[in-house]
């Protein structure tokens, strides 16, 4: 493609039907700029089926014009291009001014379903916020939140979701020089907990009413005719993120970074930097190279979660009521409902990976003591779980696949028995148990060695069919795939990834 010098002007038959809102508000919550053109950019892959659901022409976006809206250097028409100011709790410190460093949102649209969502760019270029970076993205990290985006989409889980991968024609440097790339990520919003702490620690109470009715209107309406509007809002982002990570923590996801930067207000998964899925089981996994203490340890996320929940609760206080001490004891009480929404929505998971249909009060025990089993014998945490799947209630004869993930199978062994006595007494049948099962404990997901693999073949080889193949077998994850089912296995103990990276 062509050398581009400048972002090229708006164009009529763009295929984004842009409605935009955020651009509404006061000029102190962005800035406005264009992305910086980029020399040759190509499309790596688009999301047909997103695009589709945005009601947007994947024909187009596929053509040269599409191509450079994906990438920045075209802007459409009704775009207003801007970088959103946040700042944010990272790793416990604060830091008073983050916002979008590399990332600029060029606007909303409604999809077919009416819901209103944010199309941004990754790796878009400088802004008055990157705090002396480039403001670009690597390749590497893209492809990475490509696929565990979507994975996770497939999952069940909230999160953003990946509308196209490009590259750039470009190097940039990090240790060493890297393909460039862009990545078009959609959202239902890029408001974060750090977005009203921007505001709050400004004492900006004005904005921070701005942002709360903002977010009241496009993200929980329900909560708008009542009498206590930001009390309801704190209620619903505490309840959204109880079960957001209760869903992290039954698929074995570990974000990485849990900054409040990076916990967003509509209860989506945001942010794939360094993150990954369990291996082997064990509840204080670490992966991200930058969490030198295990702070956004797999165990850990639940509290951190409750943490990051207090400082948005804290933005609040002046909205709830001029006398603070009342306005503190009405947080508090908020607040105080996550760890139980949290544990029931998680147990509640849990009896379903282990096949109980009906709650009992001993299910509790019975769960954390496989748990606690799979750890002490490092065994594979989807592994386990999938093969349960195929137990038979009355008869031993198909334990051999999952009890060879133990160490020592005699732990299994004995775990089991106590389970089929559970199973029992629910006078379920097997194949409408198993059923169940298997629509919860998925047969894939973005294995680390794979993602790396799929990683390595595109930076050194221009080589993105294993991409392309590994994002076919995660859209359906619970599904079995023979042909597929080297995706599965977990990883030889050469190709055990311990760390994961952060791509700024």
């Amino acid at each position: 493609m062509a050398n581009f010098s400048q972002v090229i002007a708006a164009d009529d038959a763009a295929p984004f039907d842009f409605k935009n809102t955020y651009a509404g508000l006061p000029e102190r919550f962005f800035v406005r700029l264009n992305p910086t053109p980029v020399r040759s950019p190509q499309l790596i892959r688009l999301n047909n089926g997103l695009a589709k659901h945005l009601g947007i022409d994947p024909n187009q976006l596929q053509t040269m014009q599409g191509v450079e809206i994906l990438s920045g250097n075209r802007i459409p028409a009704g775009a207003e291009p801007l970088a959103m100011a946040y700042a944010g709790h990272q790793f416990g410190s604060w830091v008073p001014q983050l916002g979008d460093g590399r990332a600029i949102l060029l606007g909303e649209v409604i999809g077919q379903d009416g819901v209103r969502r944010d199309i941004q760019l990754k790796g878009a270029g400088r802004t008055p916020f990157s705090r002396m970076g480039d403001g670009r993205a690597v390749l590497g990290p893209v492809l990475r939140e490509y696929i565990v985006s979507e994975a996770m989409y497939s999952l069940g889980v909230p999160t953003t979701r990946a509308l196209a991968a490009v590259t750039t024609g470009e190097k940039v440097m990090r240790e060493r020089p890297f393909p460039g790339a862009i990545f078009a990520r959609v959202a239902q919003s890029h408001v974060r907990v750090g977005t009203f702490q921007f505001f709050a620690a400004r004492k900006d109470t004005e904005a921070v009413r701005f942002l709360a009715d903002y977010v009241i209107a496009r993200h929980f309406p329900d909560t708008e005719s009542g009498s206590q509007p930001y009390l309801g809002l704190l209620r619903a982002v505490v309840s959204q993120q109880a079960k957001l990570v209760a869903r992290w923590q039954l698929v074995g996801f570990i974000h990485g970074v849990m900054n409040t930067d990076n916990t967003s207000i509509a209860g989506e998964t945001i942010d794939y930097g360094p993150c990954a899925f369990m291996d082997s089981y064990h509840p204080e996994t670490v992966y991200s190279s930058i969490d030198q203490t295990g702070r956004y340890a797999y165990s850990n996320q639940p509290g951190i979660a409750y943490w990051n929940l207090g400082c948005f609760a804290q933005t609040l206080l002046p909205l709830f009521d001029k006398d603070v001490d009342m306005a503190v004891s009405q947080a508090e009480e908020i607040i105080g409902a996550y760890p139980s929404l949290f544990e029931k929505a998680y147990l509640s998971g849990l009896r379903s990976k282990i096949g109980l249909l009906k709650e009992n009060e001993e299910d509790q025990e019975l769960a954390q003591d496989l748990l606690d089993r799979m750890t002490k014998n490092e065994a594979d945490y989807t592994l386990t779980f999938r093969r349960l799947c195929d137990l038979v209630g009355s008869r031993p004869e198909a334990d051999e696949p999952v009890r060879s993930l133990f160490k020592n199978p005699a732990d299994f062994d004995d775990w089991v028995l106590r389970w089929r006595k559970r199973v029992a007494k629910e006078e379920v049948n097997d194949v409408r148990r198993q059923e169940a099962m298997r629509g919860v404990n998925p047969a894939y997901i973005p294995r680390n060695h794979l993602v790396e693999e799929a990683i390595n073949a595109a930076i050194n080889e221009e080589d993105f069919s294993q991409f392309d193949k590994l994002i076919t077998v995660l859209s359906s994850p619970y599904d079995d795939q023979p042909d597929f089912a080297k995706y599965a296995a977990p990883p030889r103990p050469d190709q055990v990834i311990c760390a994961t990276y952060c791509g700024t």
